[in-house]
């Protein structure tokens, strides 16, 4: 219970500080599932269109399959919440499962392939287009240790695309909000919720 409510102040305390932006859907990569760098590019422009088009509204996240492959090891309730979409075309952003070293921001190897995928997708996008790269975490742990967990992944992902595939540092801006904003909000424990997502900007 304890938990419960100092997760929910976070939350709104993070809602009321942070500026408003528009609702989204988030398409869902699983570990080890192939990123199409053309895919990447096209869920960032559709975020950074519907910036342009459309006025702020409270943060609101709902799932997106990234294609039809869901993990058959993945817990029931994070399957099902995959499966009730199957269109990546309705997503303005994208979530990937990273691997860091546990309790720290250092980037795992079986990471890579999936960000080096991200950064190609990322150099498509039109020049000097602003990408968002965002850590999320559960609720394992304090709120406020996750929020700052979060931020530090979020820099390491950056930091990871700028000395790795060359882009512009300026280009990417990172935000972490700790288990504020879980996928699966039933669930805030859930593995899918350990994520970095990224959106135009």
């Amino acid at each position: 219970m304890i938990r419960y409510f100092t997760t929910l102040a976070l939350a709104i305390a993070a809602a009321l500080a942070t500026p408003l932006v528009k609702a989204e859907k988030v398409m869902i990569y699983r570990e080890g599932q192939l990123v199409v760098p053309q895919d990447v590019a096209d869920v960032l422009n559709r975020s950074i269109r519907l910036l342009d088009d459309a006025p702020a509204a409270p943060a609101k996240a709902t799932a997106v399959a990234a294609g039809s492959r869901v993990n058959a090891s993945a817990r029931p309730s994070e399957s099902a919440l995959a499966a009730r979409y199957d269109s990546k075309d309705a997503a303005s952003a994208l979530s990937l499962p990273v691997r860091f070293a546990f309790d720290s921001a250092e980037i795992l190897p079986a990471a890579r392939t999936q960000l080096d995928a991200l950064a190609k997708g990322i150099k498509l996008l039109a020049p000097g287009s602003i990408v968002v790269v965002e850590g999320h975490t559960d609720a394992k742990g304090s709120p406020a240790y996750n929020l700052e967990l979060s931020r530090n992944r979020a820099r390491a992902v950056r930091d990871y695309l700028v000395h790795e595939h060359g882009i512009d540092a300026a280009r990417l801006k990172t935000v972490g909000y700790g288990p504020s904003q879980p996928i699966e909000a039933t669930d805030p424990y859930a593995a899918i919720n350990r994520r970095v997502q990224f959106r135009g900007a």
